[in-house]
């Protein structure tokens, strides 16, 4: 008996040329829209596939519309008054002596029919106008559109189609975890299209990956890169999409002709724009990451922009999908795609604005950081890094520009200065020892923005173990600051030359220069609560009682300012001291609330120091398994962040090597190495929720714990080990989507994790065991 061929749809849709690649979940979606909504619009940027979901929602949906799916192409129609008229030949009629609106009404009067109206983004009025009329005269009508711009009409239902799923470019991915995601699949398919001996191995599997996030996933690029591929390797394709509109300027000659070429494409997208829209879009691209309102206001408005404009501007840029909003519980943000940013910057730049907008682009974030510094020592600190962390690609751009413009090297130490609590703080180190020695580099050996930027240099520094470096900047930090009568400076230097005496063990002269440094500026509450915690270590190693008083003495400076970040550090120090004195229970307890406030922070630095005190105290207190996860945890972090225990003095690296010590003699080796594992998957807030919660720590098992799960629970855990989301892992097993969410909830449960990360962990563990 041969096979049966597909049922047809009724209607006009064009059997596809090319497969259709993922897009599952966005099908479903569009489909439940069309369910409850008789008007649903498909927006989103040029080239992202709207047209191509439309037509696969449409072939999907088409046994619920018995009279027919109907397609009607606008992207050749120039005249609003021809909308109607195309309407009507896509659907077979001719015209005749009535108008043509009361030949369609009269025609899709008892009909249950879906139209889909392709391409309205240039006839948005008239398109409008079309589906009020049609919907309110015929009942059993449903029309899905696609258009870069909304219609505005009542009861329409907007669905942005996203650009096609990626992994993250930041992680490590295998070939075969590639298969999960949309993105890298389509670009793999269509290459082999026009290469077909075309093979790829895992180092592939990352060039795959960034070319697919260079393009920004957005359909129409892949194609373009993907016929690339028939003279070009996949790094010279990556390498040459710095110009991404030169390289992807290849001709798909079957497209119409605005969507041959990525630039003809986005092109159009810009015809549509008035002109004080194409001069923020332009201006917006000095922007990356993504940008707020104020910003935009600040460094985009001028005299034929007017501040007061650029709200209802960056409106109408959502509307036409050149802009995205960005969801988030602080001020309003938005972002462009890269591919959208490069043009906007390419038109800028046809203005020759593009160095007067750096200029203002970095004014406004060094206004922004010197703010959020001058604030420091006091309320609103997690919230001022929390923003300098949100602004990052845009600190990186404005250092970028101001160390690279000789006009600009005074902008670029200043600027590294500001950011001194982002770079010690906040978890960038490595960025800030980069990025001030390079703002010192190339700017004037003279200067009061030199002077910050040396002791900054010299702190950057000391936390990193560069104890040589350090002191050379703070020696050429002190000699400028003493001929100028810079007190500041000043200040931070004799603290900071405390710290090189305390690091390297050396407690007598570090407690000595702390001490001078609490007396002689006590009128700096920056460099005292600074000192203060240092002091209250330095006092704590060398067995001095004194120093619960000094530690209780920063957390009430602390209070007193409302500062959170020393008071955590000061805590610390207390319960080290504690610790030291075999007080455990309440060493726990101020490690504890130390480690709670940095909940608050994204500081590593101290994350990391607190979570060893508590693994210190656990296995002090025979609670071997907390601390092997603690140390887990801890090596992880300090592998981030490219420093260890052992920069912080011999006398913290002593007691780390004690508890490891510990920790080997008392735990079985398959034990620890399992709690250490599990340790090591966690993110940092993870950790810090481990190191508050002892709870977490399972008891010490009978059997190994791959035996808990069945075989079926360990194929889906490799699986997930593999990259592949339930759906991949789904097909592969085949079985439902649910029965895998099912097993994966099982195996969460049995193993006590929380996260897909802790489950590759323990299933690489696994693999390794006899």
């Amino acid at each position: 008996m041969g096979r049966s061929k597909p049922t047809r749809v009724v209607g006009n849709l064009p059997f596809a040329v090319t497969s259709f690649v993922g897009r599952q979940r966005e099908i479903r979606e569009v489909r439940e829209l069309l369910a409850t909504a008789r008007l649903v619009t498909l927006t989103g940027v040029g080239g992202v596939g709207k047209t191509r979901l439309a037509s696969e929602v449409a072939a999907v949906a088409g046994r619920s519309f018995p009279d027919g799916v109907w397609l009607v192409d606008l992207s050749g129609v120039g005249d609003a008054d021809l909308v109607a008229q195309t309407v009507l030949t896509s659907l077979g009629l001719d015209v005749s002596n009535r108008t043509i609106e009361e030949q369609l009404v009269e025609h899709l009067t008892d009909m249950q029919a879906l139209i889909v109206l392709d391409n309205c983004e240039h006839l948005v009025d008239a398109c409008g106008a079309l589906c009020n009329l049609l919907l309110r005269s015929c009942a059993g009508l449903r029309i899905l559109t696609t258009s870069r711009e909304l219609l505005g009409v009542a009861g329409e239902h907007v669905y942005t189609v996203p650009p096609l799923s990626m992994p993250s470019p930041y992680l490590p991915v295998t070939l075969g975890a590639l298969a999960a995601y949309d993105a890298p699949t389509m670009l793999v398919e269509r290459a082999r299209a026009v290469r077909p001996e075309l093979t790829l191995t895992e180092r592939d599997a990352d060039v795959v990956v960034r070319v697919c996030e260079r393009l920004d996933g957005i359909p129409l690029a892949i194609e373009l890169a993907a016929t690339r591929l028939r003279s070009l390797s996949l790094p010279a394709v990556l390498d040459r999409l710095e110009d991404r509109f030169m390289l992807l300027a290849g001709s798909i000659r079957a497209a119409v002709p605005r969507q041959r070429t990525l630039r003809a494409l986005i092109d159009w997208s810009y015809e549509l724009c008035q002109p004080s829209e194409q001069l923020l879009w332009a201006r917006l691209s000095v922007f990356t990451g993504g940008f707020t309102l104020a910003a935009a206001e600040g460094v985009c408005a001028g005299s034929d922009l007017p501040r007061e404009r650029i709200l209802d501007l960056i409106d109408h840029l959502v509307a036409q999908s050149i802009l995205a909003p960005v969801p988030t519980d602080g001020p309003p943000r938005y972002r462009m795609l890269e591919t959208i940013r490069e043009y906007g910057w390419h038109r800028l730049a046809e203005r020759d604005e593009t160095g007067a907008l750096c200029k203002r682009h970095c004014d406004h974030y060094l206004a922004l950081a010197e703010r959020i510094a001058g604030a420091w020592n006091g309320p609103g600190q997690a919230a001022g890094l929390a923003e300098l962390r949100a602004e990052r690609d845009n600190l990186q751009a404005a250092l970028e520009w101001a160390t690279s413009t000789p006009t600009a090297a005074n902008e670029a130490l200043a600027l590294v200065t500001a950011l001194r609590y982002h770079w010690c703080a906040d978890g960038f180190l490595g960025e800030g020892r980069r990025w001030t020695d390079k703002a010192l580099r190339v700017a004037d050996q003279t200067g009061p923005e030199r002077i910050s930027a040396l002791w900054v240099a010299g702190w950057v520094r000391l936390l990193l173990g560069e104890f040589e470096a350090a002191t050379a900047a703070l020696d050429e930090c002190a000699a400028a600051a003493a001929a100028v009568g810079d007190r500041h400076a000043l200040g931070w230097v004799s603290c900071l030359r405390g710290t090189t005496e305390m690091f390297p063990g050396h407690l007598t002269s570090a407690i000595a220069a702390f001490e001078k440094t609490v007396a002689d500026y006590s009128d700096d509450d920056d460099v005292v609560c600074m000192t203060l915690f240092q002091l209250a270590l330095a006092q704590a190693n060398a067995g001095d009682r004194s120093a619960g008083v000094t530690a209780h003495r920063g957390i009430a400076l602390a209070d007193q300012r409302g500062e959170r970040w020393t008071k955590s550090y000061s805590l610390w120090t207390l319960g080290y001291d504690q610790f030291l004195r075999g007080e455990y229970d309440t060493a726990v307890d101020s490690t504890r609330a130390a480690l709670e406030i940095q909940r608050e922070f994204n500081d590593h630095v101290g994350t990391a120091l607190m979570m060893e005190l508590l693994a210190w105290i656990a296995t002090a207190r025979g609670e071997y398994r907390h601390a092997a996860g603690l140390m887990g945890a801890v090596g992880s972090v300090w592998h981030r962040i490219g420093t260890s225990i052992a920069v912080f003095g011999p006398h913290l690296e002593a007691q780390h090597s004690a508890c490891e010590h510990t920790l080997d003699q008392s735990l079985r080796q398959a034990v620890q190495r399992a709690e250490r594992a599990r340790g090591a998957a966690l993110d940092h807030a993870q950790a810090i929720h481990y190191a508050l919660d002892p709870s977490q720590t399972a008891q010490e098992p009978d059997e190994r714990e791959d035996t808990m799960l069945t075989a079926r629970e360990r194929q889906v855990a490799e699986l997930v080990a593999q990259g592949l989301s339930n759906r991949k892992i789904a097909q592969q097993l085949v079985l439902s989507t649910r029965t895998v969410d099912r097993h994966l909830e099982n195996i969460l449960c049995k193993l006590g994790y929380s996260s897909r990360a802790q489950i590759a962990a323990w299933t690489a563990r696994a693999q390794r065991q006899p």
